[in-house]
């Protein structure tokens, strides 16, 4: 463990520094989201503290995609500049697994390109959400599954999907977020990927990857599949819904439980997890 004092803390890391990229994994259900929010336990809250006490000096966390409360991610990426001397990746990932986990562990620790952005330098980002459609629950997939005790209608929640691929404004799936300059926000999302596969013993699962996603649009969309699939509504409305814009036209939101950020795409790398 670095030992440091109040005045480094403050004054931040001296000397030299190196961009630390990092993938992270996590249970996102102890937590209010990943962003750090006063008052309340973050995943961001926790790395950055484990992070300062490891290093001995402030870090500030640039993430890929900030997840709401709840859910899950199994390849977050994060940066932030460390002092450079004396830096050793290995015992900085083991370390901070050990005062993170079991809900929130490091699993890949390098050493970037100085101008290395999580976020901005993103191209890509997937998402997961598994869906356990079977008339009795299984407790050890609860944590990770939304149950619909109904039988659903995969094939037509896999035709609604084709509607959603391509660049679309996704504002009736979408939170219009609050700008601080009175502007609207843009809602408008490329999505390359959206999938339902049949992974057996009724478990599905929901696959989609775009740019990048606007608030609650992952769940807003698997809400809306699921009740195609239920039958209240058809696969052919969902062209509509996006061509409404309005967010009173498209489903419920999925519980969150269900969702998680599988991976991000960078233009050379990908932090995608072996199987």
């Amino acid at each position: 463990m670095t030992l440091f004092d109040a005045k480094e803390l403050a004054t931040g890391p001296r000397g030299p520094t190196s961009r630390v990229r990092l993938t992270v994994a996590y249970d996102g259900q102890p937590f209010h989201g990943f962003a750090i929010n006063d008052g309340v336990r973050t995943v961001a809250g926790v790395l950055t503290h484990a992070l300062t006490t490891y290093l001995g000096h402030p870090v500030e966390l640039t993430c890929a995609g900030r997840t709401d409360r709840g859910v899950h991610a199994r390849a977050q990426v994060v940066s932030f500049d460390a002092a450079a001397e004396g830096l050793d990746l290995g015992a900085l990932q083991r370390a901070v697994s050990k005062m993170c986990g079991p809900s929130v562990v490091v699993t890949e620790a390098v050493v970037a390109r100085a101008d290395f952005d999580a976020r901005f330098d993103a191209t890509a980002r997937r998402y997961r959400y598994l869906v356990l459609n079977r008339p009795v629950a299984d407790p050890f997939l609860a944590p990770l599954t939304w149950h619909v005790e109904k039988p659903l209608d995969l094939p037509a929640m896999v035709l609604a999907c084709d509607p959603l691929i391509g660049e679309h404004d996704f504002s009736a799936f979408c939170r219009r977020p609050k700008r601080r300059d009175g502007a609207e926000a843009s809602l408008v999302r490329r999505v390359t990927a959206a999938e339902w596969h049949d992974d057996g013993a009724g478990l599905l699962r929901f696959e989609i990857e775009a740019s990048s996603f606007c608030h609650q649009m992952v769940r807003s969309v698997v809400g809306t599949l699921v009740g195609i699939g239920l039958g209240r509504r058809r696969a052919g409305e969902l062209t509509g819904i996006i061509r409404s814009r309005d967010r009173a036209a498209a489903g419920d939101l999925a519980p969150p439980h269900g969702l998680m950020l599988w991976l991000v795409r960078y233009g050379d790398w990908s932090s995608a997890p072996e199987a």
